[in-house]
């Protein structure tokens, strides 16, 4: 599967102008600048597929990737930090919000939060309104690669805690597009919610 042909197919402002739903999709959420570009890439075992930028909030639109006849990976807006007006960021939320509730082929929602931080109140308003749904997620701790074995494990034993107070339990991974830390595990879970 991951090995398939991959192209881009669209970006897409609302649920109106995604693709037919017609193969189950992924889509990757969290805040700008926290490498998801770089881990679709590094999941797809491709360079430069999805378009990574220093600049947080590039990605305005969802953008549709198809993997072969097997799924759609989906990189949605980063949330929090893009220089848009206010209005603008509104629309997104609606817009982002419709598609993680109505989108009838959403299989799974990655959520991506950067190990090096403690994760923001955004990132934990996001954890909380995905549990409260009751939508499909995971959370990859991202950048893995830039801190020790040790306090990798704290990380994630912190982000336990917060999910435990917050009565949530989800599969958590640390991973690193950089040297592919956790990128086999995150493609076995993708694997499970998508075949």
């Amino acid at each position: 599967m991951f090995n398939a042909q991959v192209k881009f197919v669209t970006s897409a402002t609302t649920l109106s102008n995604c693709p037919p739903p017609d193969l189950p999709e992924v889509c990757f959420a969290g805040r700008s600048n926290v490498g998801k570009s770089s881990i679709i890439n590094a999941i797809l075992n491709k360079k430069r597929l999805a378009r990574t930028s220093n600049t947080p909030g590039k990605t305005q639109q969802m953008n549709y990737y198809q993997v072969g006849d097997h799924c759609y990976f989906v990189d949605l807006p980063g949330y929090g930090f893009a220089k848009v007006p206010a209005k603008e960021r509104e629309r997104w939320g609606r817009d982002i919000r419709e598609y993680l509730l109505n989108r009838t082929s959403l299989r799974l929602v990655i959520q991506i939060v950067d190990i090096r931080h403690k994760p923001s109140q955004l990132d934990e308003d996001f954890i909380y309104w995905m549990a409260m749904n009751e939508r499909p997620f995971a959370i990859l701790l991202s950048k893995s690669d830039k801190l020790s074995r040790n306090k990798v494990n704290q990380s994630i034993a912190q982000l336990k805690k917060i999910l435990k107070e917050m009565n949530i339990e989800v599969p958590i991974i640390a991973c690193s597009a950089e040297n592919r830390d956790g990128v086999t595990e995150i493609q076995d879970l993708i694997k499970e919610f998508t075949e």
